[in-house]
């Protein structure tokens, strides 16, 4: 297996092969003392003798440090793009088997930075497969063996990833204090003015919103536009337009979050992003039919689009799910309910049964087309599912919401008080009142 011998035993040995003394390999850069110091390992070469002595002994740099041939690297690395292919276009499965491919190769091990690559690559080909746990516990071993110091964009991203996989299985609260342990520490470091702390910030924002804090979610809001315009960066901008607009669509201020999400296209359409572009456009259709629903069909079109796009991206479930409920609720909006309740569905079966925040967003969808259609007791039955999931999973204002509006219904089916004033007074409870 490669690594077992030294670097000093490998070029020790490629030597000898060679037919070449300790004096020849040094002239006339380096000294014999010096080749026999790193030969017996008391010298550790910098990177730029290794390169020196890879050319004078017809090997790559990257031999004499893993031990590992060219050969094997080559096949490493093209495995690593085929499977980095295979989840920008969606293949969820496929890239998943092939990043497990490399990392269950034994020449890995000595591949540090091809290693690394390949564990980042598998956590959000399991993500998008669904595999929330196993992404989750992957990403958690990230963390702690991922340094801000030697990489502190790839830190960040680790840490939101952590977040997201967290509040989409339901644990919000871990999504929190991920989200703000890692900025409280990036901060502290003095690294404010830098996308990470930008991506960070838009992580934690997400996840207040999720969680209702909703007076944090706007002052942070409000710190990370300035932020971001400070910084300047596209990506840093669109991250912080992005949030933003989530925020005002949850305060109920649907045309300040249609001009904000109208800032964030641009800048991600140029940084060809696809798979995030797509979910960018969903979060703007669902915009466009809260602030403007008599432009429901022009949400639809988008959505239309913008599923088709999906199909060739990187997406996986949770963005297909996410495209299926705005489109029902175009439908939905456009007086066509039974079409509604067939893409809730979809989406529910691509969703499983576990509790999740879009599973929770699908029901309320399909609740609401259900009361379209004359089926109050489907109606009811979904929505308390609904309310029950997002109760589960912290997501108090939501939940508060869903247990009200549920209330509301049964008040205009004629349900008895019980059920109805139950729900109410779930409702407040959520709201903590």
């Amino acid at each position: 297996m490669a690594g077992q011998e030294t670097l000093g035993q490998r070029i020790r040995a490629l030597r000898i092969r060679q037919g070449v003394s300790q004096a020849q390999l040094a002239f006339p850069e380096l000294s014999d003392s010096y080749i026999s110091l790193i030969e017996s390992d008391k010298r550790v070469p910098a990177p730029s003798v290794i390169e020196l002595l890879a050319a004078k002994l017809n090997c790559s740099a990257t031999y004499l440090v893993s031990g590992v041939s060219e050969e094997v690297v080559d096949d490493l690395r093209v495995t690593l793009d085929y499977a980095e292919i295979a989840l920008q276009n969606g293949a969820a499965a496929e890239a998943r088997a092939r990043f497990a491919d490399v990392l269950a190769n034994t020449d890995a091990v000595a591949l540090p930075e091809l290693l690394a690559q390949a564990r980042w690559g598998h956590a959000l080909a399991l993500e998008a497969a669904g595999e929330l746990e196993d992404a989750i516990e992957e990403l958690r071993r990230l963390t702690q063996e991922t340094s801000a110091e030697a990489d502190l964009e790839q830190w960040a991203r680790v840490h939101v990833a952590l977040s997201r996989c967290l509040r989409e299985r339901g644990d919000i609260s871990a999504g929190v204090e991920v989200a703000e342990e890692a900025l409280r520490r990036l901060l502290a470091s003095g690294a404010e003015s830098t996308d990470g702390a930008v991506h960070l910030g838009a992580s934690l924002l997400a996840a207040y919103i999720e969680r209702g804090d909703l007076v944090r979610a706007r002052q942070l809001a409000e710190q990370l536009i300035e932020r971001a315009e400070r910084i300047g960066s596209p990506k840093a901008r669109m991250a912080a337009y992005w949030e933003a607009a989530y925020v005002a669509e949850v305060r109920g201020d649907y045309e300040e979050g249609m001009a904000l999400a109208e800032r964030a296209l641009p800048l991600l359409g140029a940084l060809d992003d696809t798979r995030s572009l797509s979910r960018l456009r969903i979060v703007y259709a669902g915009l466009l039919l809260r602030a403007r629903p008599e432009q429901a069909e022009r949400a639809r079109e988008l959505l239309l689009r913008t599923r088709e796009e999906i199909n060739s991206s990187a997406a996986g479930e949770i963005d297909v799910a996410l495209c299926l409920i705005e489109l029902a609720r175009a439908e939905t909006a456009l007086g066509r309910p039974a079409e509604a309740v067939t893409l809730a569905h979809e989406a529910l079966d691509l969703l499983g049964d576990a509790p999740r925040r879009a599973s929770a967003m699908a029901l309320t969808v399909l609740g609401e087309a259900y009361v379209r259609l004359g089926r109050t007791g489907d109606a009811v039955e979904v929505l308390t599912r609904a309310a029950t999931h997002m109760e589960e999973m912290e997501s108090s204002r939501e939940a508060a919401q869903a247990w009200f509006d549920l209330a509301e219904l049964l008040g205009e089916t004629g349900a008895a008080d019980g059920p109805r004033l139950g729900a109410y007074r779930r409702a407040l409870a959520c709201a903590g009142l």
